[in-house]
């Protein structure tokens, strides 16, 4: 950019992919297609993405990967765009919590050890995720929940049965759930989290447990379609789970505080368990 030379003020509300020049709407997109490689699957990769409504197709790279196998490389204009000002508005972002600032928020509005149990469910047997999270060692620099005084976490690691996760949260009187989902091919995932919501709910335990899970398809308004408080996915680190937790716990001790106070009907009932304020509302 010549020196002296304005940068182009960028419209939130309608923001468009960047590549060579701003509002170029270029992007760039890989993928394979069961078809043998030749200009027979170039034409195919190039008619698949004006049928995804992209613009001016053109497949930069392609190579066979195996018999009846093609791999490509492309660049397009999308059309589109997004209001990006109307989701950062809404409050969609939680404002995240450094590691000293979660101590002394946890210390003042909990006052006691948060006790959060974790593992992969289901027949997963990744446990990396789950290990970033709540192992000491943690991740990227960033301390899991167990390098934090304020939580006391019990990880329970992969192939755990769902009713043997929670069985061990209502054993130690657990204040969160986290489950790690890895293995997501046919959505197995989603019928794992399914069931270990369904088997909270039996048991009566909903009001009183936190429910996060986390996993490179889960998405947080996925969680919530589930039955889960929040959910958590790529870019994660093990700070942002812990400012969901304190915060939420934090919101339900004040709002079983204040029915009990309230002395009204069923004011102490279930152990003071109450239904969670989102993380759009804890930030409001």
């Amino acid at each position: 950019m010549p020196e002296g030379a304005r940068r182009r003020a960028v419209d939130l509300h309608r923001v468009k992919p960047y590549a060579d020049h701003l509002g170029d709407g270029v992007l760039q997109l890989s993928f394979t297609l069961p078809v043998p490689y030749g200009l027979a699957a170039r034409r195919a990769a190039q008619e698949l993405a004006l049928k995804m409504g992209l613009e001016h197709p053109e497949v930069v790279h392609y190579q066979g990967l195996t018999d009846g196998y093609t791999y490509f490389v492309m660049f397009a204009e999308c059309p589109h765009t997004v209001d990006y000002a109307s989701l950062s508005e809404e409050g969609f972002e939680l404002e995240y919590l450094n590691e000293d600032e979660i101590e002394s928020f946890a210390s003042e509005q909990v006052g006691r050890p948060i006790v959060v149990v974790g593992a992969s469910t289901g027949t997963d047997t990744h446990s990396v995720g789950i290990d970033a999270m709540l192992n000491l060692k943690g991740f990227h620099g960033h301390h899991g929940l167990e390098g934090y005084k304020a939580f006391r976490t019990y990880n329970l690691g992969s192939q755990v049965p769902n009713g043997a996760l929670l069985a061990k949260a209502i054993d130690v009187g657990a204040d969160a759930i986290l489950v790690s989902q890895t293995v997501t091919q046919q959505n197995l995932h989603i019928a794992n989290l399914t069931q270990l919501v369904e088997l909270v709910e039996a048991e009566g335990r909903r009001k009183q447990l936190i429910l996060a899970c986390g996993g490179p398809r889960v998405t947080n308004e996925l969680a919530k379609e589930l039955g889960y408080d929040a959910g958590f996915s790529k870019g994660t680190y093990p700070h942002h789970l812990a400012s969901f937790i304190v915060r939420e716990l934090a919101a339900r001790l004040r709002h079983a505080s204040g029915r009990e106070h309230a002395g009204g009907p069923g004011a102490a009932e279930a152990n003071g368990a109450v239904a969670g304020a989102s993380p759009a509302e804890l930030d409001a």
